[in-house]
């Protein structure tokens, strides 16, 4: 008896489950954005909505909550009902607001359910060319050989190009001196003024500059960029699981039924595919993902344990 309800309890689920499929979404969808109308994840939220809309039947509207780096929206969104019908696509600062906060504002891996991680924007390792380094290795030896006289950029205390910059000091075992600006953009302006040498920068900032005025010596993701191809990783240079991008993602409320799940993961894979689309997402300084639900949640769990490792281990101060 206890293993026939058994399987009539399985069987309701599955049934359930391939109802919410093929139902979802019979109303509106509202995509929280946590940041800033007009950037790349912005514009790239707007075109995955438009694509869903299309192929879906129903509104997928975006509404941007910005606040907090992107706290407020984020809390908005795990506030909702987890019936698919509130989503959230957010840059990796999702993940690393955990990571800077002594309370932490939500818990990833609790509070979320992941449906894919869609594109990344990269960050490439960027010196002044009046540095005589002209791959990694030689960064490194001039940067031992001159203990504490070379300095860094970053967009701000706690930023990732702040935090990629503690964990490659760390990994090459060099000291630089941090100087923090009030963006990305600024801190690239620094670089080229040569008010700092060296700089983890966005790809697609760099790549708006001339050439001459600054020096690409690694990409900062495990693989080579499509925006710049021929530029090695960290890791290729010895750099073993060095990763630093600024990934956007789409994820729901806890709890959200894994076939609606399956359902979002599945479409905007076949979004993504269209070669215009992808076209697109380059055009923007991303590079496509298209992650499986649970691979786009280990990479959320696993960036706010890395870089709570940075920040303890290089006492950057923490936000309440």
């Amino acid at each position: 008896m206890i293993r026939g309800f058994a399987g009539l309890v399985l069987g309701v689920a599955l049934a359930s489950s391939g109802f919410a499929e093929a139902s979802y979404p019979d109303k509106p969808v509202r995509i929280v954005v946590p940041v800033a109308a007009g950037g790349g994840v912005d514009v790239m939220a707007r075109m995955i909505a438009h694509q869903l809309t299309d192929r879906l039947g129903q509104q997928f509207l975006v509404e941007n909550r910005a606040g907090a780096a992107g706290v407020i929206g984020t809390k908005s969104v795990i506030a909702s009902p987890a019936d698919g019908y509130t989503l959230l696509y957010t840059p990796s600062s999702f993940a690393l607001a955990v990571a800077v906060h002594k309370v932490a504002p939500y818990d990833v891996a609790k509070d979320l359910t992941a449906i894919i991680n869609v594109a990344i924007s990269p960050y490439a390792l960027v010196v002044h060319p009046s540095l005589p380094a002209r791959d990694l290795a030689e960064l490194v030896a001039y940067a031992k050989a001159n203990p504490g006289n070379l300095s860094y950029g970053s967009a701000g205390i706690g930023s990732a190009s702040h935090l990629a910059a503690e964990l490659f000091k760390s990994m090459a075992g060099i000291e630089m001196v941090h100087v923090p600006n009030k963006g990305i953009n600024p801190a690239l302006v620094d670089l080229i003024g040569g008010a700092v040498q060296v700089l983890f920068a966005s790809v697609p900032g760099m790549l708006a500059e001339q050439s001459e005025r600054l020096r690409p010596i690694a990409m900062a993701e495990r693989k080579r960029s499509a925006l710049l191809p021929d530029l090695p990783t960290l890791d290729e240079q010895g750099f073993r699981g060095f990763e630093v991008g600024n990934w956007a993602g789409l994820l729901a409320p806890a709890g959200l039924e894994p076939a609606i799940v399956e359902k979002l993961n599945r479409e905007i894979i076949a979004i993504l595919a269209d070669p215009a689309v992808k076209e697109r997402v380059k055009t923007l300084g991303y590079d496509v993902i298209a992650s499986t639900p649970q691979e786009f949640g280990a990479q959320a769990v696993s960036d706010v344990v890395r870089w709570r490792a940075v920040v303890e281990r290089a006492n950057v101060p923490m936000a309440p």
